[in-house]
């Protein structure tokens, strides 16, 4: 009998740790911004992602944020006037490499556009 309850003992211990396994390594399927654009809000995007690396406001009252999700290479850069929500002649502390997911929200705080490098 006590045979018995050791063999049951490991095939119990044996199909939690594959259960545990197998529902550690699930990934979770990546998110889908275009149907979010239009009804996806600002208080949204920082509940879910918390707080951004960067955020701008341009003069058309939009809000720009950005998060990145692996440092690349530092550089500075400096700003030559392009829209990327920055002040012009500002220069700008950015990797060579950065991977991040850029978020822009209208005046009414709902998300407009999105991209992406990663």
């Amino acid at each position: 009998m006590k045979m018995n309850s050791t063999v049951y003992s490991f095939w119990l211990a044996a199909v939690f740790f594959t259960f545990a396994f197998i529902t550690g390594c699930a990934t979770v399927p990546p998110v889908d911004w275009n149907s979010r654009v239009g009804h996806y809000t600002y208080a949204q995007a920082v509940n879910e992602l918390g707080p951004p690396n960067r955020q701008a406001r341009l003069s058309n009252g939009a809000t720009v944020l950005k998060w990145f999700r692996q440092p690349g290479a530092p550089a500075a850069l400096p700003n030559n006037g392009m829209n990327n929500g920055f002040g012009v002649g500002q220069t700008i502390n950015v990797g060579l490499n950065d991977q991040y997911l850029q978020l822009t929200f209208d005046t009414n705080g709902v998300l407009t556009a999105w991209s992406k490098n990663y």
